[in-house]
């Protein structure tokens, strides 16, 4: 399953890495993020996003979920916030 140190498995890292690259570390609805990685939404919120949130790598905002320093810093990428 490839999980990682931190207990990430590759779909965890897959929407870290899209919210990060793809959508510039700006907050990102929750229906155009299942679109991009082709999971559904309710899988997204009730399975993946928990997790993430407890380890505090993303956040859910007004505007949408945003990837947090520690995310940037799991994958490898520089935080410019």
């Amino acid at each position: 399953m490839e999980i990682d140190e931190l207990g990430l498995d590759e779909i965890d890292r897959k929407l870290l890495d899209v919210m990060i690259v793809q959508y510039q570390g700006r907050p990102v609805g929750i229906e155009a993020l299942a679109a991009t990685i082709g999971e559904e939404v309710d899988t997204i919120e009730d399975v993946y996003e928990p997790f993430l949130i407890q380890k505090g790598f993303i956040a859910r905002t007004l505007r949408g979920r945003q990837p947090l320093p520690p995310a940037y810093e799991h994958l490898g990428y520089k935080f410019e916030g």
